[in-house]
């Protein structure tokens, strides 16, 4: 008699399924066991249920990027703080003072810094993101889990350094006699909305790079192409005055454009709340997502095999 055990994917059965199969009525003692684990059919994108059942795994992996990424370093965690304001340096001697760019008459190295912190947020997210799981093939090939755990855990850990790097900026204000306006209490849902695009377009990358590993090699010039998309180093009133509103419009269906100026709009006062951008990049941002969670879905059978 040969026992085969059908592990069923989890919203599917609640229980292993276990089929004998006869082969004789002398009944041998050969025994085989044998665990399936099959895709979960239907319309259903993200299982919630195996989620929970995991969180203690993602909470892990979570903590194991935050530990990880500055191991072993001299700065430590001020590599968050130092990474944006060396940037800020930069681009205020050249884009500020040298190109001399508009920057709303707001101070140029304030004006760069305060882009720069959901910048760097979303590149390094995005970046990590993508390559969750050709950087992670040994558990991918071994072990069974929620494969969206890996492009996931760098959208919440890259948290981290957001918030540190975040502080210089009242500090930067303070330095400026800029005092914040009411709308900073909409920043929670700027942070969402930069969440939201880093996560959907790191479930397209993560998916694409393990079966073609160019993507790891065209990363760092994606996200350079990204950055002068986005109004990091110039301000998004030049899209109105070149291309008029329906330029504007359409400019914003790259999200990281109305968090940015959301961003200098709730911190510096820099112009009124972008809601036409934020509104647009948030439908653009959900379309990607979920578009991202069905092919990663679509994908995910693949992945053990071409890892």
């Amino acid at each position: 008699m040969a026992l085969r055990h059908l592990l069923l994917p989890f919203g599917q059965a609640h229980a292993p399924r276990t089929v004998i199969e006869g082969i004789g009525p002398e009944m041998t003692q050969m025994k085989s066991e044998q665990i399936i684990i099959e895709p979960v059919r239907g319309w259903q994108v993200i299982n919630w249920r195996e989620l929970r059942d995991y969180r203690d795994l993602f909470r892990f992996l979570v903590d194991r990027d935050i530990k990880v990424l500055y191991k072993q370093t001299v700065l430590g965690f001020g590599w968050a703080i130092l990474r944006p304001v060396l940037s800020m340096v930069i681009f205020t001697i050249i884009f500020g003072n040298l190109a001399q760019v508009d920057s709303d008459g707001v101070p140029y190295a304030i004006f760069s810094y305060v882009a720069l912190v959901p910048w760097l947020y979303f590149s390094t997210a995005l970046s990590a993101s993508a390559l969750s799981l050709v950087n992670n093939t040994e558990m991918l090939t071994k072990i069974y889990f929620p494969r969206l755990t890996f492009p996931m855990t760098p959208v919440f850990s890259k948290l981290v350094d957001f918030a540190i790097s975040f502080i210089i900026v009242f500090v930067l204000m303070a330095w400026f006699r800029i005092m914040p306006t009411a709308r900073v209490l909409y920043l929670p849902l700027l942070i969402l909305l930069m969440m939201l695009t880093a996560a959907g377009m790191g479930l397209w990358f993560a998916a694409m790079s393990v079966q073609y590993r160019d993507v790891k090699h065209a990363m760092p010039f994606l996200t350079q192409i990204l950055m002068y998309a986005a109004p990091v180093v110039w301000a998004g009133s030049l899209i109105t005055e070149r291309f008029g509103e329906v330029g504007r419009i359409l400019f914003g269906l790259y999200p990281m454009v109305g968090v940015i100026e959301g961003f200098r709009s709730a911190l510096l006062d820099s112009g009124p709340m972008p809601w036409d951008m934020i509104a647009v990049g948030t439908v653009s941002a959900l379309v990607i997502f979920i578009t991202g969670l069905f092919y990663f879905r679509r994908m995910e059978a693949t992945f053990a095999d071409v890892a």
